[in-house]
Formats: C-alpha cells, structure tokens, sequence
C-alpha cells in the first residue's frame, strides 16, 4: 500500500528540509510523479512507481533510473539529478525515486524537431563504463495481430513480416529508450530537461530516433514526425533502417485482450497512417 505521507516525509529526510507542498504532476504512466516544495525552497520531484505492470518491476526501474542520472550528472545533457533511492519501497510503500527539479513545461505542439534530433544525437554519443541492459522490443508477437480498426490491414500485415525477419546489425549506443516530446522540458524556446529515464537501455540507434518520431506522428502529425527523422539523419552514425520505424510503431497495438493504448480516435487513425507511412520506405 502506497504511504504518501511516509513518502513525503522521507523524502524531506533525504533533502534534509521538510516537504511544505506538494502537487501532482501530468502524465506518469507507469507512477505518481509528485512536484515537491522544501522548506528550504528546494525543488524536487518524487516518483512513485505505483502502477502495474510497472510496478512489479519497480525495484529494477527505479535503480535503473538513478544509475542512469548519476551517470548523465557529468555529461551535458539536462537530466535530472538523483537524490535518493528507495528501490524496495521500504519506506515509500512502492519503489520510490527521488530527483530534482528541472524548470519549463512540456510543448505538446510544434516541438523544435531540429532541437530534438540534436540532443537525441548527444545522448548517443554517450558511452557509460558499463552499458546499460540490452534494449526490449515493445512490438511482442503476441501482438502481431491486424487491428480491427485499420484502413491499410495489408500494411499491417506486411509490417508483421518484417518483424518476423532479422533483425538488421546495429552498433550498440546508449539509448534513452523512451525519447520523445512529452519527456522534454522546454524554457525559454530551448529544451531544459530530459525526463523518464526508467528504460535507459543499450541498443540501436534509429530505435530511440523511431520511437521519438511514432510519438510525434500519433500525437501531433505524420510532418513533424519525418522531419524529426530527417533532421535526426544528418546526426546519426548509421543509416536509417526501417525495421526500427516499423518495431516502434507495432509496439503501440496493445496486447490480445487489452484496451488500445489511445482512446481517441484521432490518435489512432494517425497511428495507422503512421504505420502504413513506415512500411512504404526502403
């Protein structure tokens, strides 16, 4: 059972300032991300990793999270600093994380995709001393199966294909796994943060460039999505290969049996013009 009062009070413990205020922050898929206010007028952000499946698992992402941040603490990229750990939920009740927080918002609509594909090729030109675990494709066979709701079922059908092939060879880079618009923070026109490091992972490339841009096509538009993958071209080390496009965009279906991860219809019909777009290159 979550103690929210238990987590607040850690964390003020571990700032070494009480916890004054505190408000809950949008998103959060996996957790309950709390924006705290200190006493001392410190800024933090706690999460709790309160929701399955996530949750089982929220000892290993959490760790994963504040060994990702520790590592990124001596680069140039604007992640958030970890402050404290409760892995076991000992005394958060849930697997817990604290970190500090990041100043902007994100830009839900006309992200800077040049921006974007810059810092996207920084992260990956990052090489920790010990790599981070291999990457996980979301696009599980269980859900190679046409949705009922699509317009281009042969498309749908020629991606599953392709995943059933090899998988092409890539030169393992450090990955954020999970990049995307809605986990930057924007300032002032420039991004200020990279947020939601839970999947940090070692893999290809273009999946990290895919997923950024499946995420930019389903919520805003297929135009921004390529251009995001063309701006992200002129900084990659490696061609573009479209079995990561096709990977990303398959791993949005849900699993047999599931609800379908967007509820509004808008998102995916665009989901399958963005499928049916990735499946038409090479």
């Amino acid at each position: 059972m979550i103690d929210v009062d238990g987590a607040l009070a850690w964390a003020g413990s571990e700032v070494g300032s009480p916890v004054v205020s505190h408000e809950r922050l949008e998103g959060g898929m996996t957790s309950r991300m709390l924006a705290l206010t200190h006493d001392d007028g410190a800024a933090t952000v706690l999460r709790l990793m309160t929701n399955e499946p996530w949750r089982t698992h929220g000892a290993e992402l959490t760790t994963r999270e504040h060994e990702a941040q520790l590592f990124l603490a001596g680069t140039g990229v604007p992640a958030p600093t970890s402050i404290a750990l409760d892995a076991d939920g000992s005394a958060c009740g849930v697997a817990a994380h604290l970190m500090s927080r990041l100043p902007g918002r994100p830009a839900e609509q006309d992200p800077d995709v040049a921006a974007m594909a810059a810092l996207l090729a920084d992260i990956h030109a990052l090489r920790p001393d010990e790599p981070f675990r291999t990457y996980q494709s979301w696009a599980w066979e269980a859900k190679w199966v046409v949705p009922t709701w699509t317009q281009h079922p042969g498309s749908w059908e020629r991606a599953f294909e392709v995943l059933a092939g090899t998988a092409p060879d890539f030169g393992p880079t450090f990955l954020h796994r999970d990049f995307g618009h809605r986990n930057l923070l924007w300032a002032d026109g420039a991004i200020s943060g990279v947020v939601d490091w839970v999947e940090t992972s070692s893999g290809p490339a273009w999946l990290d460039a895919a997923h950024a841009a499946s995420n930019l096509a389903v919520m805003i538009d297929i135009e921004p999505a390529v251009a995001f993958l063309e701006e992200y071209a002129a900084h990659a080390p490696e061609a573009m290969h479209p079995f990561w496009l096709v990977m990303d965009t398959v791993g949005y279906l849900p699993p047999p049996g599931k609800p379908q991860m967007f509820r509004q219809p808008e998102q995916v019909a665009r989901l399958d013009a963005w499928l049916h777009h990735v499946v038409g290159i090479g």
